[in-house]
């Protein structure tokens, strides 16, 4: 999952927070000298992913992009299922989808100091160039995508993912709507960060 969905499944404070985004850049990080609550956060966010990478509708819905860019596939599912899960916002959250950007936001910028310096440095772009927002339309997802390509150190065919997605736009939120709901139910049965 990307951002928006570890945001949302992390307990709302800090350390959970940062833990939880932690998972994409803990290279180089001695996790064994992480704050207790802050390594079980990155433990929630691995579960998260290990669950992700091995769901069935997820390794399905990898088939629903191009040979050239099925490598990458798992990448744009990711950004693409925080798009489907701020488009049906209100059927996991009852606080609306704007007061948790603010929140989760905010609480980004008052946790800079806990972050190693690639992940300060991302979320301080993060909050500044409003990410979240990009991923309400599928426009932003495809710019974000294209974006993600553009950073691959080798060259590549991943541009363009937005095709793929429009095309089988359809069987992508059907196979959200079904996964979701079992990775929400998978981690709170982990339980985890222990609420």
């Amino acid at each position: 999952m990307n951002f928006v969905a570890h945001c949302f499944l992390a307990q709302g404070n800090s350390h959970s927070l940062v833990g939880n985004l932690l998972g994409d850049f803990c290279k180089g990080v001695n996790t064994n000298a992480l704050a207790p609550n802050i390594y079980l956060g990155l433990m929630n966010h691995r579960a998260v992913d290990k669950f992700t990478d091995q769901h069935c509708e997820v390794l399905q819905a990898k088939h629903y992009f191009s040979a050239h860019r099925r490598r990458f596939s798992g990448i744009a599912i990711d950004v693409l299922f925080d798009y489907f899960l701020i488009k049906h916002w209100s059927q996991f959250c009852e606080i609306c989808f704007d007061d948790f950007k603010r929140r989760t936001y905010q609480c980004l910028i008052d946790s800079l100091s806990l972050m190693p310096h690639q992940m300060a440095n991302v979320m301080q772009r993060v909050v500044s160039q409003d990410w979240f927002a990009s991923y309400q339309c599928k426009e932003g997802v495809g710019l974000a995508l294209d974006r993600i390509a553009s950073r691959i150190r080798f060259k590549n065919q991943f541009s363009g993912a937005l095709e793929d997605i429009e095309l089988h736009f359809e069987e992508l939120e059907i196979a959200f709507s079904r996964f979701f709901p079992q990775l929400q139910f998978h981690i709170k049965t982990l339980n985890i960060e222990r609420p």
